[in-house]
């Protein structure tokens, strides 16, 4: 069996050690994940206080699609009792699970799964998440704010669905296609109440964009050295502040331009540590060192690094 923060093989799982209490990360491609190290790590201080959780471990799977559901059969029979699933299952595993709550069902993706006895619960904390990292980051609380999302995927599903749980003044979504954009205003619309709500595709930018907004990335551009920026910022009414979800690299092609213009920003480390803090919350019952995540994933992003 692979080490606890290694990247494992569905097949590996028969040498899964029957004393040790799983967790897991489904993701394609996985490789760059800081997961394990950081929740391997919180785990190792709830053990302090508690030697239930030495026999627990955190461990990342490569999954394409076409393996999604077979791996989570496979993770159940296995003993886990909960899975964190990334980029491309967010918005598919809801088809692979017997239950979600209500905030799941309104992003219409989920991060964050329970173990139930005949399968698993999906919950999704990546709202949560990036509502804690912009206010730890940015000092910057959701209600009232004008948001402009970039991005239709499973991540802008799960801000959008926060944005408009928190009572944001005004929510504008962009993409790259009217093909995933239009469905979901569709779906967000029935839960905006009252909150504007617009879409914008192909590179259109509206006029009447308000001043002082909040940009958030949900896209992946910015993952490769050489990608644009998903959206000049020169392009829109002065905002206030822009949040990235990417960490890897730490400074993007949009980050670097806020940077320039001088527009407070921030990359998505901070959402990776909340999100993770959340779910391993919810796993474990208990409080978790978010402050040990956060200098785990700080330092493991540091030697991934050039």
């Amino acid at each position: 069996m692979s080490g606890p923060d290694s990247l494992s093989a569905l097949n590996e799982l028969a040498a899964w050690p029957s004393d040790t209490v799983g967790l897991g990360l489904l993701g394609y491609p996985v490789s760059h994940s800081l997961s394990p190290a950081m929740h391997n790590a919180a785990l190792s201080v709830l053990a302090k206080d508690d030697r239930r959780y030495e026999h627990w471990r955190y461990q990342k799977f490569s999954v394409g699609p076409a393996d999604l559901a077979r791996a989570l059969t496979l993770l159940h029979t296995k003993g886990f009792i909960g899975v964190n699933i990334t980029v491309p299952h967010k918005e598919a595993v809801l088809q692979h699970v017997e239950a979600a709550d209500d905030f799941t069902r309104a992003a219409s993706a989920g991060n964050t799964l329970m173990r139930t006895p005949t399968g698993w619960r999906a919950s999704n904390t990546d709202g949560g998440g990036l509502a804690d990292a912009l206010q730890t980051d940015l000092q910057v609380t959701l209600p009232g704010c004008d948001v402009i999302l970039l991005g239709a995927g499973g991540a802008a599903r799960a801000a959008a669905a926060q944005c408009l749980a928190h009572g944001v003044r005004s929510l504008w979504i962009f993409n790259r296609s009217r093909e995933r954009l239009d469905p979901l205003i569709a779906q967000l619309s029935a839960r905006a109440h009252g909150v504007p709500l617009r879409g914008c595709a192909g590179g259109e930018i509206p006029t009447d964009l308000p001043t002082g907004a909040l940009v958030i990335n949900a896209t992946s551009l910015g993952l490769k050295p050489d990608d644009p920026a998903p959206l000049d910022l020169r392009r829109v009414p002065r905002p206030a502040h822009v949040y990235d979800m990417i960490y890897n690299p730490p400074v993007t092609a949009l980050l670097r331009q806020a940077t320039e213009l001088g527009i407070a920003n921030a990359n998505g480390l901070s959402m990776l540590v909340h999100q993770g803090a959340r779910s391993l919350a919810l796993w474990t019952g208990r409080a978790v060192p978010v402050a040990t995540m956060a200098q785990i994933a700080r330092a493991s992003l540091a030697a991934k690094s050039p």
